[in-house]
């Protein structure tokens, strides 16, 4: 596992054997990139259910200005704490909570996001939940994405102000990008 494109460019990351963590595939993270690259500069991103980190860290390889990450797993946030060590960025935060508890928080503090990666365990929690408390929140920014990877569920083509505006396949692999309108 590797950071694809950007500053960090072959940047080799841990935690692809970690158990409980299903890191994004190297060709999904980068079609996903090509996808939103215009987006990404200058962006403040969440990468929610951050896993290794490895989503979020390559937001800020493409110039992101701030990546928050979140993640309950203990593992998971020290692993992606490592994965940022070998970064020359400090553009960046590591939480260790709940999604929901989270999002509260952002909420609670005036932090909105341009651009968010959902991307929960698969078959724990539903996307459609995540957004509802996203929407419910108020954390995004005018125009902000939703990007969505998934395996089993069905999405629908809007949620609220949400309007789907990429659809892709990849294998057992979706990723859906959502646009606030």
């Amino acid at each position: 596992m590797r950071v694809i494109s950007g500053k960090y460019k072959r940047t080799i990351l841990n935690g692809y054997d970690i158990e409980g963590i299903r890191p994004t595939m190297d060709k999904v993270k980068e079609s996903l990139f090509a996808m939103i690259n215009d987006s990404v500069k200058d962006s403040i991103c969440l990468d929610l259910f951050s896993g290794t980190g490895s989503i979020g860290i390559e937001a800020l390889s493409n110039y992101s200005k701030r990546v928050y990450f979140v993640d309950k797993m203990k593992i998971a946030i020290d692993t992606t704490k490592s994965n940022l060590s070998k970064l020359d960025s400090t553009d960046y935060e590591v939480i260790n909570d709940n999604y929901t508890s989270a999002l509260k928080k952002f909420s609670n503090n005036g932090i909105k996001f341009d651009i968010i990666f959902i991307d929960p365990p698969y078959g724990k929690i539903k996307i459609k939940e995540v957004i509802d408390e996203i929407l419910k929140y108020d954390i995004l920014m005018p125009n902000a994405l939703l990007v969505c990877e998934y395996e089993k569920e069905i999405l629908e083509e809007n949620y609220g102000n949400l309007e789907l505006i990429k659809d892709r396949k990849y294998g057992k692999t979706f990723i859906k990008i959502y646009k606030l309108r």
